[in-house]
């Protein structure tokens, strides 16, 4: 066997290792977020020390085989290589994801950026992009770039069902709730029942917004689900209890939804789960799980710790307004048993 042969087997073999390895250590994630994260670090080290090994076209000199032992070495070998052969696509998208990791949001743009003027076509490359553009802002908002990648990836894959959400969320972010209902409404015949009800709540806020009528789920929704296509298990879910602060009894509307939300710790600003329910007595207590996330591509399992908050919506709209009642959000363990308590106590300005 020819000795190019042998690396490409050797790196396919290692590759469906590391595949078995994260969906075995999926269940761990869960179970111990701690040592999960840990071992996905690992994951990551391993995946980089696989493209420096053997998918860097230098891998075969001696003085390239020496394995990284640290996520930062690995980086900085990373580096070194694209520094002298900067044509290598998956060499930036691996170093983006490295430094998104590291919490290197300027740095994850960046790489992005330079993998997309190597594949300027490529549908999932201008989601993350866009993405980490979104990431790199105190604000978490999709600049003009952003946008422009978001409707360059619709082109090439009209349903790109990642790119189609964020860019309604950067329609809403620009305060266009018409277009942003526009783009999410096709979504609605492809996701599956649990999602299609969140992602409904989220279509008819925008259209609310728009002087537009509600709409109710599509009959492809209705047909799916008669032909049996379930939602993906929900999980036993995050216990969260809402309270209000005594204070703003008095500023409650008489006509309001309560929103429960959980969000990615330090991530983008879209709920990875969201229930909406309306006014009532408090406290309330509900459960999220993966059965209320927006999109199928971004769940609340997935995700070690996140934010979770609620707000009092006297408009009935799921993104913020002035007036709104509010908690402050409070971290967790996305498998935590113990009930989350977070209390309404300010207005939001």
């Amino acid at each position: 066997m020819a000795l190019g042969s042998t690396a490409a087997f050797a790196a396919a073999g290692t590759a469906l290792a590391l595949f078995a390895l994260g969906y075995a250590l999926h269940p761990l994630w869960r179970a111990r977020p701690v040592l999960g994260a840990g071992l996905g670090v690992g994951l990551a080290l391993a995946t980089l020390a696989l493209y420096l090994g053997l998918g860097a076209p230098r891998a075969l000199q001696p003085e390239q085989r020496r394995a990284p032992q640290t996520l930062a070495d690995a980086v900085t070998q990373l580096e070194t290589e694209l520094d002298r052969d900067p044509n290598q696509i998956e060499g930036w998208r691996l170093l983006a994801s490295a430094y998104t990791a590291q919490g290197l949001a300027v740095k994850a743009r960046d790489a992005y950026a330079r993998a997309l003027k190597l594949a300027p076509d490529n549908p999932d490359l201008l989601a993350e992009a866009a993405e980490a553009r979104a990431l790199a802002t105190r604000e978490r908002r999709f600049d003009e770039d952003a946008v422009r990648m978001l409707e360059h990836a619709l082109e090439q894959q009209p349903m790109h069902q990642r790119a189609r959400w964020f860019l309604g969320i950067a329609q809403r972010q620009a305060d266009r709730p018409g277009d942003a209902a526009k783009t999410w409404e096709p979504l609605l015949s492809v996701v599956q029942a649990g999602t299609a009800t969140s992602l409904l709540d989220q279509i008819n806020g925008a259209r609310k917004d728009a002087g537009l009528e509600p709409l109710s789920l599509p009959a492809a929704g209705a047909v799916a689900t008669a032909q049996g296509a379930a939602a993906p298990a929900a999980g036993p879910g995050l216990k969260v209890r809402v309270e209000l602060a005594p204070a703003l009894k008095a500023k409650l509307p008489a006509q309001a939804s309560v929103f429960v939300l959980a969000r990615q710790d330090g991530g983008p600003p879209m709920p990875l789960a969201v229930e909406k329910h309306p006014l009532s007595a408090f406290p309330l207590e509900v459960v999220l799980d993966d059965g209320d996330g927006p999109m199928p591509t971004m769940k609340l399992s997935q995700s070690p710790k996140v934010q979770v908050l609620a707000r009092v919506s006297a408009s009935g709209n799921a993104m913020p307004q002035p007036g709104d009642l509010a908690s402050a959000p409070k971290t967790v363990a996305s498998d935590s048993k113990d009930t989350v308590v977070v209390v309404i106590d300010r207005v939001v300005e």
